[in-house]
């Protein structure tokens, strides 16, 4: 995962609300529990016209020349809702997503989701509205994204997000939730050993 204080990418839209965890990979995908070769399997459901056969859904913009190289997924509230499964977030960076920009998303899929260092960026509903009516008049739009000052440049406006200290920090250096507590054990054990121990166990 290499995201860095500033970021360059392009957006893939995906205009739909209140996409599941099911959609992003379907449930017969997830035998392993290794975090690889999962991407080949995102959104399958409507990447195919056929899923048996392969036969690939031409609308379907993951499977447009012009969102090739996409690595910042562009879509609506809910996102991420359904069943908790890491692995919806295994799918979405096996595939090259690094960024994703929404009005909202899940809980568990958030935590999920900074816990293998996918950054999700927040915009109110009236800006997301702006990006694809733009996105309409120009398919492809660079996005910058500045992890240091909270904003996001695309067509040469400047949007605010919220980003906790501690997420910046674990995105930026790759760290999960106990990654972070490791960095912190030796100040975790000088604590506790200033606790009084109010009770002891005897024989």
């Amino acid at each position: 995962m290499n995201i860095t204080s500033i970021y360059k990418g392009f957006l893939l839209p995906l205009n739909i609300s209140d996409i599941d965890t099911d959609a992003i990979i379907p449930k017969e995908f997830l035998q392993k529990v290794t975090k690889k070769g999962f991407g080949k399997h995102l959104f399958n459901n409507w990447k195919y016209i056929d899923c048996d056969n392969k036969i690939l859904n031409p609308d379907f913009n993951l499977n447009k020349e012009c969102y090739k190289n996409a690595t910042v997924l562009l879509t609506r509230n809910n996102f991420g809702c359904g069943s908790s499964r890491e692995h919806a977030v295994w799918a979405l960076l096996d595939y090259g997503i690094k960024v994703i920009i929404a009005s909202s998303y899940s809980d568990i899929f958030y935590t999920n989701s900074f816990n293998n260092q996918l950054l999700l960026i927040t915009l109110n509903i009236a800006i997301i509205d702006s990006i694809f009516l733009l996105l309409k008049k120009k398919e492809t739009l660079e996005v910058i994204i500045n992890l240091i000052e909270n904003y996001i440049i695309i067509h040469n406006k400047k949007y605010y997000f919220s980003l906790s200290n501690f997420h910046r920090l674990c995105i930026l250096n790759g760290l999960d939730e106990i990654d972070f507590t490791l960095q912190h054990l030796n100040e975790i054990k000088n604590y506790e050993s200033t606790i009084p121990k109010f009770f002891s166990y005897k024989k």
